[in-house]
């Protein structure tokens, strides 16, 4: 079939690759996709697609296939050739389904050269755009028709237009909206450029808008090639010009009258002029300011460097402003925010200071304790989310600026949830509090550790590499896993860090954070207490299992999984005595999806107890269907599923409503089940045994293999793996074990089944060591059940 998609995808003029749905992975390329590359056909196969991602967005578009968002995407991207030079390409995905397969069909078209050409055109009108925006006063340009042709950023925020006003491109709305704006205007004509033409006369006029600002309009023609066509508007804001004298004669009573202190000196720093909150705050009056110079009021003396620094700021600027501590006259110590301001007369020959003090002690008090509140955790002391996102943020624009990196950890603690079920929150408490201290004990005083909450905590590590960070991330294991002692109670807590660089990882604080609890995840997967660092195929991992989970349960909703039949068949006497019911599953989107891929996530996310229910109801109705033809149903249990409190009632209420009897059915369970609450699984396989349900152990020898559960255990039968029949005669070891398992069975007086069973030579081996039943392909594969039907 795959043939048949290479010859149809070479007739293209375009890129293309196929992509599996359910792992993304290109199965096949055509040589357009492998001559825009350089590379050749084969490159591509089994590749994923996110390897060939060049920028972040590319990921976060594949992570949108992978959502299902969309079976036709048109998008831009770029491509990395392999020279390395980078391609600009335009790409198109869709979904084609056939009743044999599903694929992502990506094509793609070389647009490098068309998007040079439209930068340079995009270089040029921006360059036209920046000309107009660097004037500081706002421009509107208009057609002869009054039409607007242009305007610059400064005009819009003059008049206040709203943003839809300026986005919708409605010429009369927007000098509709000047006309309403304008509470007043005066206006004279300059010249009269073109006397029988009224629009190109240059005139002169002051607007007062209703918002109480003043502008100043000059309008002048515009002309291109010798004539005339449009006009040009220049608007100056005039608001600080004409409000200047109403605000000298205001200056005085604000002096007097406002709550901080102001006091005024002259060029030789002495005080000649103070407001009566000045007296209050410095405990000295009035007319004893005026004997003072600026020195004494601040904290620092009058011939001290400090001093000089404030005053060369002050004469470069015109300004100067500081939070400082001053000492008022009888020796108390008040927190102001201190500001001078250098003032001139009009040619620069004189000047005076006048300066400000606001007093912040109060607030600096309250400021103190809801900052301790609000940027630290409660329990641990450690920067919490709040001041996180803050540091995180400053080590991003300081390492942007300096070109280095840093590192995130995310660091979680394994089980912790078993210490506050079986000791208590408060117990647990300690414990976080102990973690805090030994991960402050084991960063620099340039990095930083805070906790999110519960038992999750966020490391960040300053100027770093993945060699620095993986020596960081070792050293804390190692300090976590020393025992703690809380209570005179002894343990050891371990834990699991997934770790994100920047910018290899992330540019935000967003991702930097969701990447490492990713790697966090991946490491707790991979057994815990230990470290991985974050790599981009994990969020697709992670979106296919999301995708399949919701897959699965509205497969179970609209009834789309299938049970097939293999057929078990007795080797002495070559007759069909059983089968085994084996789940299908054929999805609209994703097509025929293996049980090896969505069993493992089902038992993850826990729906394949839903799943493991539907199957045992509906392998016993089809076995009830059956029952007159002698047929033993094998049914596959799941550990969760077994774990169950009813799971037994499950079993007899199903056989029940079916009308069967239960010696017409076998469970299958893996040997896990059994060795996790081996008291457990023996009370409830003496129950199904009593109920009259044949028992069997599924995969034998490839799990916890023990004597001591076969003993106690009231089995039936126990099945040997493929992976040790698919060999067979010919590898030495698979047959050893073969044999033993054949032997071990009878001498405990099971019954064994091999799996796997694909030729003579396999079955010939397997009769001849006395093993009673096999399946495979050999006989037949799983099927249907009318297909079953017709193979009795």
């Amino acid at each position: 079939m795959i043939s048949h998609w290479q010859i149809l995808i070479e007739g293209m003029l375009d890129a293309v690759w196929l992509v599996s749905p359910i792992d993304f992975k290109i199965v096949i390329a055509n040589q357009a996709a492998a001559n825009l590359l350089g590379v050749k056909s084969a490159w591509f196969v089994d590749k994923p697609v996110v390897e060939l991602a060049t920028t972040p967005e590319d990921l976060f578009f594949w992570e949108d296939v992978a959502h299902g968002l969309s079976h036709q995407i048109n998008s831009e991207t770029l491509l990395r050739h392999h020279d390395g030079h980078i391609l600009n390409v335009e790409r198109r995905v869709s979904l084609a389904k056939t009743d044999h397969a599903h694929f992502y069909i990506v094509a793609i078209r070389d647009m490098t050269q068309q998007r040079h050409t439209e930068l340079e055109l995009e270089r040029l009108i921006a360059e036209l755009r920046a000309t107009l925006e660097s004037s500081a006063d706002g421009l509107l340009v208009t057609d002869l028709n009054r039409g607007i042709r242009a305007y610059n950023q400064t005009f819009a925020k003059l008049w206040e237009m709203p943003e839809h006003l300026l986005t919708e491109r409605d010429d009369n709305a927007v000098f509709s909206w000047i006309d309403r704006a304008t509470l007043y205007r005066s206006q004279h004509a300059i010249e009269e450029v073109v006397s029988s033409h009224p629009l190109l006369i240059n005139t002169t006029e002051t607007l007062t808008l209703r918002s109480g600002r003043i502008l100043e309009c000059i309008t002048l023609p515009q002309y291109a090639r010798g004539q005339a066509i449009g006009k040009v508007y220049t608007y100056r804001d005039i608001s600080t010009q004409v409000a200047n004298e109403a605000r000298l004669k205001l200056a005085s009573k604000v002096f007097e009258a406002s709550l901080n202190a102001i006091f005024i000196t002259d060029s030789q720093h002495d005080i000649i002029a103070a407001n009566p909150s000045c007296a209050k705050l410095t405990g000295y009056a009035q007319k004893d300011l005026l004997s003072l110079k600026l020195c004494n009021i601040f904290a620092f003396s009058c011939e001290s460097e400090q001093l000089v620094l404030v005053m060369d700021e002050v004469a470069t600027q015109g300004y100067w402003e500081a939070e400082m501590w001053n000492q008022n006259k009888n020796g108390d110590m008040y927190l102001v925010l201190a500001s001078i301001v250098r003032i001139e007369d009009n040619v620069h020959n004189s000047y005076h200071h006048l300066c400000f003090l606001k007093d912040l002690t109060e607030t600096h008090i309250a400021k103190q304790r809801i900052e301790e509140l609000a940027y630290h955790d409660s329990l641990t002391g450690l920067p919490n989310r709040l001041q996180l996102d803050q540091k995180l943020d400053h080590s991003i624009n300081l390492a942007k600026r300096n070109q280095t990196k840093f590192a995130v950890l995310f660091l979680d603690l394994d089980h912790f949830k078993k210490i506050n079920d079986s000791l208590g929150h408060q117990y647990g408490d300690q414990v976080l509090i102990e973690v805090a201290q030994r991960l402050r004990d084991n960063i620099r005083e340039i990095d930083i550790a805070s906790r999110l909450g519960g038992d999750e905590f966020v490391l960040m590590l300053e100027q770093t590499d993945a060699r620095g960070v993986e020596i960081s991330a070792q050293r804390i294991l190692e300090a976590l896993a020393m025992p703690f002692t809380v209570n005179n109670i002894n343990f050891t807590v371990t834990c699991s860090i997934g770790i994100s660089l920047y910018p290899d990882d992330g540019l935000t604080f967003d991702d930097l954070i969701k990447n490492a609890d990713s790697a966090m995840y991946h490491a707790k997967e991979r057994g815990r207490s230990g470290f991985r660092f974050y790599q981009p195929q994990m969020n697709m991992s992670l979106l296919s299992r999301m995708k399949l989970d919701y897959a699965m349960r509205l497969a179970l909703e609209q009834q789309q999984f299938k049970l097939y039949y293999q057929p078990q068949v007795d080797l002495k006497t070559g007759k069909i005595i059983g089968a085994e019911a084996l789940i299908r599953w054929h999805d609209a989107e994703l097509g025929n999806v293996s049980p090896a891929h969505f069993i493992p996530i089902a038992e993850e996310t826990g729906v394949i107890i839903a799943i493991g229910n539907w199957v045992l109801k509906t392998a016993i109705e089809q076995a009830a269907r059956w029952k007159s033809k002698n047929i033993i149903i094998a049914i596959n249990v799941s550990a969760l599923q077994f774990q169950q409190n009813n799971f037994v009632e499950i079993v007899s209420e199903t056989l029940q409503n079916a009308q069967l009897s239960p010696a017409y059915v076998e469970l299958e369970l893996t040997e896990s089940i059994l060795i996790n609450d081996a008291e457990d699984a023996l009370f409830k396989l003496q129950a199904l045994a009593t109920l009259g349900v044949k028992l069997s152990i599924d995969d034998f020898g490839t799990g916890y293999s023990s004597l001591n559960y076969l003993k106690r255990f009231p089995l039936n039968k126990l099945k040997i793996d493929r992976s040790f029949v698919q060999e067979t005669p010919e590898n030495d070891s698979d047959v050893a074990i073969c044999t033993a398992i054949i032997n071990l069975s009878h001498a405990l007086n099971l019954k064994v089944i091999a799996e796997g069973v694909e030729t003579e030579a396999q079955k010939a081996f397997l009769s001849n060591a006395g093993c009673d039943e096999m399946q495979g392909y050999f006989f037949s594969p799983a099927i249907p059940a009318d297909d079953f039907e017709k193979l009795l």
